[in-house]
């Protein structure tokens, strides 16, 4: 892959405060956070509980407004647009993934991945749906119900409605957090395959170095800012960084395997 400085930018925040809260009791979840994800990259965002990461992506997404500072998807700032241009942006150039996989219990494998593209009221590209199922391997799930389906199998049906509207971005949060290990490298491989055959720009939130070491680059969140960022992550990488924040790495360090995975 092509040095990140030659990519355009997928999305960014610029300066970017969150505030919850007014007068004595406001919370700054975000503190003047300037950040880039490029297209066609694999990016972690690591760091603390309450250290921002969450409302980083929430605010990338639109699904929650900066209370300074702009937030883009590709050139569009997401403050500029009206609430129905901003649930247009959503749907069409933003995938989403989540820990809950969210996949409507009634429908079928094929008919879940073809949801948003049919509430947009759009037609699936063929080719592009063949190979995003492809790519991750649910060929021959895509007529059964969730139900019939195991946990990595739902994850990556969930993963394949990300990418059916060919997004500018993929949001991920906490993607493996419901899954076994086995499952949780075959998504975060998964992943990394749609960044590289399929030129999708991912943006992970995770607390598992290991989960970390998937990805290009690791930017690390603590107390609303920036503190720390790390191209090319491996665990011991993370682990370090993470200790040199300052948080107590009791459970990364019982869930990180030795070696992590690349």
């Amino acid at each position: 892959m092509a040095s990140s400085t030659h990519h355009p930018i997928a999305a960014r925040l610029g300066d970017a405060v969150k505030d919850y809260g007014e007068g004595d009791t406001v919370v700054r979840a975000l503190d003047h956070v300037s950040v880039e994800f490029r297209h066609g990259t694999f990016t972690a965002v690591m760091g603390p509980s309450g250290s921002g990461k969450s409302t980083l992506l929430h605010c990338i997404a639109g699904l929650d407004s900066l209370t300074a500072g702009e937030a883009a998807i590709g050139g569009t700032v997401l403050g500029e647009l009206s609430d129905r241009r901003l649930t247009e942006l959503r749907r069409e150039r933003i995938g989403f993934v989540f820990q809950a996989f969210n996949l409507l219990p009634t429908m079928d494998a094929r008919d879940n991945i073809l949801l948003p593209l049919r509430l947009a009221g759009a037609h699936p590209d063929a080719a592009w749906m063949d190979q995003v199922v492809a790519t991750l391997g649910i060929g021959d799930r895509l007529h059964h119900r969730p139900s019939e389906l195991s946990g990595g199998q739902q994850q990556r049906v969930a993963v394949a409605r990300a990418l059916v509207t060919r997004p500018d971005v993929i949001l991920a949060d906490e993607p493996t957090g419901n899954l076994d290990s086995t499952s949780g490298r075959e998504l975060l491989a998964f992943l990394q395959e749609a960044v590289r055959e399929l030129d999708q720009t991912v943006v992970m939130v995770t607390h598992d170095p290991a989960a970390a070491t998937f990805a290009q680059r690791c930017v690390f969140l603590a107390d609303g800012r920036i503190a720390s960022d790390l191209e090319g992550p491996t665990v011991d990488g993370v682990l370090e960084t993470m200790r040199a924040l300052g948080e107590g790495m009791t459970h990364a360090e019982r869930s990180a395997p030795a070696g992590g995975g690349r």
